[in-house]
């Protein structure tokens, strides 16, 4: 498995808790033992990360916070509290770290998931019905709450539709949420755009997930009283 799957189904809730289902805890390890393949001070340089070699830490911004991956004990935690992320985001760093191939600049122009090669068209109805729906539910008759959220998270406001913000999820991956609001004539809308360079950056899969991380974590904001699915992020 090379990336994470887009499904909550992939978590199980029994008596006992939530458990992991196998594919998670596989794309977990994977990330790591792919991350010992990699030359660490090339890791840092390729993906503008800081690695600290006496403790064999990397330091990985994501998202308005910084991670802590410690290759020693093999663990994610947020630098500021300790705080351990969901098995989801978990991931998505690492394989923000390991992906990348060579250096990669950004292409300054902005493209649906559609547009992604390598399973992009094929993913987007399950995108849309995962993370677009709960957009459009949550900003799409308050597009500027959009902008209430995404300012605690560090976005910046952006030109497109009736509110928009760009969000640096990590070092070289910008994201874009747009909101089209609607009334009783045309139905609200919203999207999630990404840079091209993205590809070459992350999984499908992960991109996909990276997207879907987003658009939860605004949704959550807009509304932290509703809990989506299980915390895997």
């Amino acid at each position: 498995m090379t990336g994470i799957k887009f499904k909550h189904s992939l978590l199980c809730t029994t008596q006992g808790g939530i458990y992991l289902e196998t594919n998670y805890r596989i794309a977990y390890d994977k990330g790591w033992d792919d991350l010992k393949q990699k030359t660490p001070e090339d890791i840092a340089s390729t993906m503008d990360v800081t690695y600290l070699s006496d403790k064999q830490q990397f330091i990985v911004p994501y998202l308005n916070e910084n991670y802590i991956a410690d290759c020693i004990k093999q663990t994610i935690h947020k630098e500021a509290d300790g705080t351990v992320p969901g098995i989801g985001a978990a991931i998505l760093i690492l394989h923000y770290l390991t992906f990348f191939q060579t250096e990669t600049a950004l292409v300054n122009k902005w493209v649906s998931l559609k547009e992604i090669p390598n399973g992009g068209m094929l993913f987007y109805p399950a995108f849309h019905k995962e993370s677009i729906v709960g957009l459009i539910k949550a900003f799409g008759h308050q597009p500027s709450l959009l902008l209430e959220c995404a300012k605690q998270i560090g976005g910046q406001p952006a030109r497109f539709g009736d509110a928009s913000a760009v969000f640096k999820v990590f070092p070289k991956i910008p994201l874009c949420v747009v909101i089209w609001e609607g009334d009783e004539e045309i139905a609200a809308n919203a999207t999630v755009l990404f840079d091209p360079s993205i590809e070459h950056l992350l999984h499908i899969e992960s991109v996909i997930g990276l997207g879907g991380y987003l658009a939860n974590k605004l949704i959550k904001l807009a509304a932290p009283e509703t809990r989506r699915g299980h915390e895997i992020w």
